[in-house]
């Protein structure tokens, strides 16, 4: 395991906790530095959602140290973290499929001049603005996440969880959201992304961690990780 440097946007700290008196997650250290795209692997099971939950303050028990931004958010409650910079996409419900697009973006909360927010939004989704007024049910695989994306981007977020952004699309569209992901620290916005398509979310980051059985057990340099054997045999699960 590499050591913890300073200047990190984003840093957990021996991190663990789980549910009732069992851990899930044990002693995990990660960063994120701005400007910077962070991939989460490994098989089912490793402990990536139940790492995530403990990020967005939502696992009833975790101890342990969470930095944002040099300020520490361990105690702040889910609604104070966005607040403080974090935003978050998740699998599946990351949209509102009664609301238009429109709509959708703007009951997202915390942000001043809405509309000319979403203006400055969409200008990196041109698709959606053909579609304001259809209700996020009506839209492609793509165009959701694609609206799930802009959502999140509407507080201006310092960083954003990912959460599988390519799970249940079709093979045509997983290139188009990693292309949106690559995009993102030019925006400001670095990038914790968990996915199951490591060797494609790896290549677009720059570093990477690689979970098993609730610790980290690889991490490093993005593509010293896609040449390392050990990345295979523990992310494919062959021990």
């Amino acid at each position: 395991m590499s050591s913890l440097q300073q200047g990190n946007l984003l840093e957990l700290k021996q991190l663990r906790g789980g549910y009732s008196e069992v851990d899930i997650i044990h002693g995990i250290d990660l960063r994120v530095k701005a400007g910077e795209i962070v991939t989460i692997a490994g098989t089912n099971g490793a402990g990536k959602s139940t790492l995530v939950k403990a990020l967005l303050g939502l696992l009833p028990r975790v101890h342990g140290e969470i930095t944002l931004d040099g300020k520490a958010i361990t105690k702040l409650s889910a609604e104070d973290r966005f607040d403080a910079g974090l935003a978050y996409v998740p699998q599946v419900a990351n949209v509102f499929p009664s609301l238009t697009v429109k709509e959708n973006l703007l009951v997202v909360r915390g942000v001043r001049k809405l509309r000319q927010r979403m203006d400055e939004v969409l200008v990196d989704f041109p698709a959606l603005v053909e579609r304001l007024s259809q209700h996020a049910s009506n839209l492609s695989g793509g165009e959701r996440q694609q609206l799930a994306f802009a959502r999140a981007l509407m507080p201006s977020p310092r960083i954003m969880v990912l959460d599988e952004p390519t799970a249940a699309l079709a093979p045509s569209l997983v290139g188009k959201v990693f292309e949106m992901v690559q995009k993102l620290p030019s925006q400001g916005v670095a990038v914790l992304m968990v996915e199951q398509r490591a060797r494609q979310a790896l290549q677009i980051s720059q570093h990477g961690y690689i979970l098993d059985q609730g610790r980290s057990v690889l991490d490093g340099n993005a593509q010293e990780l896609l040449n390392d054997e050990r990345m295979a045999q523990l992310y494919l699960g062959n021990h």
